[in-house]
């Protein structure tokens, strides 16, 4: 890993930290150490960042804000990409939205909502950045991302800046192209609709007002772990099958919301891995519904 350090260095990448603890990095705060995690702040040093890893052959992967995400206890070997302050730039044209992948895809609705832009008002609630709202078609309250993005702008693994229209992202439900491919959403472009400043605000306060009732929010969790099967709703599944409330070494399935698994305080990636596949194999005897996760999972097992 030095001679990797020193080639980031000499190419000026932005801060690099090696062996870094990766929990702080997850809502779940869960997670082992990184060899090496480096943050750009420009789209510059995230290009050469990437041109260096590929001329060593060095294995890397992106982190957004860690809101769908469980590293696992050995850490993740090689290196982690996390996008600096300086790529949550965010620029208004008329209807259409510039928005850096850095930036919160909360702020995101928030400030749209503020110019009097309707169209994301569902995102108000969802605590990831643009690129990994992109990345996983995020959705809630009946909509989602595809709906109102125009193209994004990637990073390619070769150092290359593609722009991929909507049409060219495949999205479907929680899924892109983006999860079968190397690439880092450097920023997405929006196109909302005018709408009454007062009526966006108020859904925004609904849907908040819904988050703070139903989900577990004082404690740490990734949101919902699994996907809705078709014709079914996961968190109703995993109810009906008795259990709310349980739980394996410091991991538990939420009294609140059944489709969270949240960090009573210590939980280990592993107590996490343990209580998904047992709640997957419960329902699967209770009701012959397979459950799969939305949360990804990486790093070393």
């Amino acid at each position: 890993m030095h001679n990797i350090i020193t080639a980031l260095e000499k190419e000026k990448v932005g801060r690099l930290l090696p062996n870094e603890p990766m929990a702080p990095y997850t809502t779940w705060k869960i997670g082992g150490v990184a060899d090496l995690l480096v943050v750009p702040e420009s789209k510059e040093q995230l290009i050469r960042t990437v041109n260096v890893l590929r001329e060593l052959r060095t294995p890397w992967m992106k982190i957004g804000k860690g809101s769908n995400m469980l590293i696992s206890d050995k850490g993740i070997r090689g290196v982690v990409i996390k996008l600096g302050e300086g790529l949550e730039t965010l620029r208004f044209e008329g209807k259409t939205v510039y928005a850096g992948a850095a930036l919160g895809f909360i702020k995101l609705a928030r400030l749209a909502g503020k110019q009097g832009l309707t169209g994301l008002e569902f995102a108000g609630g969802i605590p990831g950045t643009v690129g990994g709202a992109v990345y996983m078609n995020a959705g809630a309250h009946g909509s989602d991302l595809s709906r109102v993005i125009k193209y994004a702008e990637v990073l390619l693994e070769t150092g290359e800046l593609a722009q991929l229209e909507a049409v060219d992202l495949q999205f479907s439900y929680r899924h892109s192209l983006l999860q079968g491919m190397q690439a880092i959403v450097t920023e997405a472009v929006f196109e909302l609709d005018y709408g009454n400043r007062e009526e966006i605000a108020a859904a925004m306060a609904t849907y908040q007002e819904r988050r703070l009732r139903t989900q577990p929010l004082q404690f740490a969790s990734a949101g919902s772990v699994f996907r809705n099967p078709e014709g079914h709703h996961a968190a109703k599944l995993i109810e009906e099958a008795g259990l709310k409330g349980f739980g394996i070494g410091g991991a538990e399935v939420s009294t609140l919301h059944a489709n969270f698994i949240v960090n009573t305080g210590k939980a280990t990636a592993k107590d996490v891995l343990t209580l998904i596949e047992h709640i997957q194999t419960t329902v699967l005897e209770k009701f012959g519904v397979r459950l799969t996760t939305e949360a990804m999972v990486v790093g070393e097992r």
